[in-house]
């Protein structure tokens, strides 16, 4: 699936962002494919980690919403390794940490025509499948341009916790 930068925040440089998904017996896998040319300021490997402020910096986010709502769940995934985990009541609202089985695992792969960004999050810390989800980006390149990244924008201002932007399905797993 393609994801799509916000009008109101454009790259400096000519990017593509994609993003894929697999669950698996265990764990959700994720993939973002960032493609282009221009220069990506990626966050120092800091070993894997619990951190809070990872949309600060190129960070790769999932947002997870079972039933009707209000409710949600964020993942905030960075190349440094860390992550992070929220549970909020609402939109914007009683935010809290996430508790987790195991922690997710991230890895940034660079390459001279695209780059990976591949994190496991295990099925156990996500809210009850099937829900809906929203994929998003932050993309910070070496100028400081900063642009945000999701597979759709619903208001005038970057905002992946809008629940208009939980356009994805997760399905519930199968039987074993």
């Amino acid at each position: 699936m393609d994801l799509t930068p916000h009008p109101a925040n454009p790259p400096a440089g000519d990017w593509q962002v994609r993003f894929s998904w697999q669950p698996t017996e265990h764990w959700l896998t994720l993939r973002w494919r960032v493609s282009g040319v221009g220069a990506l300021a990626i966050p120092p490997l800091a070993g894997r980690g619990r951190a809070d402020g990872l949309w600060e910096a190129t960070c790769f986010e999932l947002f997870v919403q079972h039933g009707e709502g209000p409710a949600y769940a964020e993942f905030n995934l960075s190349p440094s390794e860390r992550w992070a985990g929220y549970d909020f009541t609402g939109y914007r609202a009683g935010m809290r940490q996430r508790k987790l089985p195991r922690a997710p695992v991230c890895s940034w792969r660079a390459g001279s025509a695209f780059s990976l960004f591949d994190a496991a999050i295990p099925l156990g810390g996500l809210p009850e499948l099937p829900a809906a989800f929203g994929a998003s980006a932050v993309i910070e390149e070496t100028d400081g341009t900063k642009s945000y990244w999701a597979l759709t924008h619903a208001s005038d201002k970057p905002d992946f916790h809008d629940p208009a932007c939980f356009t994805a399905r997760l399905a519930a797993p199968l039987p074993p």
